[in-house]
C-alpha cells in the first residue's frame, strides 16, 4: 500500500528533513523510526523536497509504502502519540501505488516570516526573521514583481545544487504586513537548493535601500551569486503548500 502523508513541523531544533548518518535529529528519520515500530519493517518515507537545517513546514507533503494494509486513522493515530510533539501528521490518505510525493509535485509554496520592529518579540524569535530598521514595503513589491516569470536562477541557488537545470518558474510573489510581521510567499513550479532564501535576503536588500528595485532583472540574467543579497536565516522559512 501506498500512503500520502501532510505533516507540519517546527524545524528549529532538526537537522533538515534529510536523513543523516551521524544523528537521528531529522523530520525523515523521526518519522522512519515511528513506521518501523509500527509496521516492524524499515520504511522509506519521501518528501517533496528537502527542507534545511530550521526550516519549518505547514503542508508538507511525504508519501510511504509498506505490505501491509491498515487505516489511514490508524497511521495517523500512531504517529500522533509516538512522534516529537513538534513533528504532527495532519492526515495521512491511501493513493495510488505510482503516487511519488517529490516526482509529481506540480507547484509548491513558501512563506517566509518577518518581524519587522526595532524591538523584537520573545514568543516568535525562533520562528521569524528580527529585522530592526525599517522596510520600505513598496520597494520590495517592486523587486518582487520582477522575479515573477520563468527563468535561471543559477544566481538563487548555493554550489551545493546538484539539479541539471536551473530554470523555474515562479508563478507569484506576495508581501502581506499585519502590524510587525512581513509575510512574504512565494509560488513556483520547483525550487532550487536555497533559492527561496536568496530571493528573500534580495528582496529585503531593497526593502533597506541597499540595492535599487531595478537591479532585480541584471541580477537574475547575470547569474552572478555575488550580486545577491545576504540569504535569509532558515528560521523565518516555512513550506506552506504542495499542489500535484
Amino acid at each position: 500500500m501506498n500512503y500520502r502523508l501532510t505533516i507540519s513541523y517546527d524545524g528549529s531544533r532538526y537537522k533538515g528533513w534529510q536523513r543523516l548518518g551521524d544523528t537521528d535529529m531529522t523530520i525523515q528519520q523521526k518519522l522512519e523510526n515511528a513506521l518501523f515500530e509500527m509496521f516492524f519493517e524499515p520504511v522509506e518515507v519521501h518528501a517533496s523536497g528537502r527542507t534545511d537545517a530550521g526550516v519549518h513546514a505547514v503542508g508538507q507533503v511525504a508519501n510511504f509504502k509498506v505490505d501491509k494494509d491498515v487505516t489511514p486513522k490508524e497511521i495517523k493515530e500512531y504517529l500522533y502519540r509516538y512522534l516529537p510533539d513538534d513533528i504532527v501528521v495532519t492526515s495521512v490518505k491511501k493513493v495510488d501505488d505510482r503516487f511519488h510525493a517529490r516526482l509529481n509535485a506540480t507547484e509548491k509554496t513558501y512563506v517566509y516570516k518577518i518581524y519587522n520592529d526595532f524591538y523584537h518579540d520573545p514568543f516568535l524569535r525562533k520562528h521569524v526573521l528580527h529585522v530592526q530598521e525599517h522596510l520600505e514595503l513598496e520597494a520590495m513589491k517592486k523587486a518582487a514583481a520582477y522575479f515573477v516569470g520563468e527563468y535561471d536562477f543559477s544566481a538563487f541557488t548555493t554550489a551545493k545544487s546538484k539539479k541539471k537545470s536551473h530554470i523555474r518558474e515562479i508563478k507569484s510573489i506576495e508581501i502581506l504586513k499585519s502590524g510587525h510581521e512581513i509575510d512574504i510567499t512565494i509560488t513556483a513550479n520547483g525550487f532550487l537548493h536555497n533559492m527561496a532564501r536568496k530571493i528573500v535576503g534580495t528582496i529585503l536588500e531593497v526593502g533597506l535601500g541597499n540595492f535599487k528595485a531595478t537591479a532585480v532583472p541584471g541580477i537574475i540574467n547575470d547569474r552572478d551569486r555575488a550580486k545577491t543579497g545576504t540569504m535569509a536565516p532558515a528560521k523565518g522559512l516555512y513550506l506552506y503548500n504542495v499542489k500535484y
